[in-house]
């Protein structure tokens, strides 16, 4: 259970720096970008995911994860006013989170929690969360490479490169470690 906790923050920690990444590649008007009506640009799929890693995250263990401050609507509302704002409102949301997961022991890990009044262990509502990130953060990545097309630079193994980096990996010791150790 110990390796549990540490993998699920490096899994937390991953999905972040592949959002930190797109970031870096986008200005502000391209974090805006709708591909159609009702899309969401990035800007609005990371005003989610704050929204819902501050209800989640905050008090976690001892309150409801979907709080009465939430206003889950607004959420898909484009406010920022500029990049710095959406990053600094994005790491504010992981902090949360980072902070929450930090401190737990493994004999935390059968507490039960509540959602929206369901009751989860602390076990699924870490993978409930992580699966939530990891497709939301996929679509920023996508939208990501679909504004950027030929000069995205590629968050993982680029095309036609499979071959090499496996030769590289293979070419190690045999260890066991967490894929992002490498990165």
């Amino acid at each position: 259970m110990e390796s549990y906790l540490t993998s699920a923050i490096k899994q937390f920690q991953y999905y972040k720096s592949l959002g930190d990444k797109t970031f870096e590649q986008l200005d502000f008007d391209e974090l805006n970008k709708e591909f159609a009506q009702d899309a969401n640009s990035i800007s609005i799929i990371v005003k989610h995911l704050v929204g819902n890693m501050l209800s989640r995250w905050t008090n976690f263990l001892t309150e409801d994860g979907e709080k009465e401050w939430r206003q889950r609507d607004l959420e898909f509302e484009a406010t920022f006013t500029s990049k710095d704002e959406l990053i600094k409102n994005w790491n504010t949301g992981w902090n949360c989170l980072f902070n929450a997961l930090e401190p737990l022991t493994t004999s935390d890990l059968e507490r039960v929690i509540y959602i929206r009044n369901q009751g989860h262990t602390v076990i699924e509502a870490i993978n409930r969360q992580l699966m939530h990130y990891a497709y939301h953060v996929g679509q920023i990545v996508f939208i990501g490479k679909l504004i950027k097309g030929d000069q995205w630079q590629s968050l993982s193994i680029p095309k036609g490169h499979s071959t090499t980096y496996n030769d590289k990996k293979f070419k190690q010791t045999k260890s066991k470690k967490h894929f992002t150790d490498d990165l």
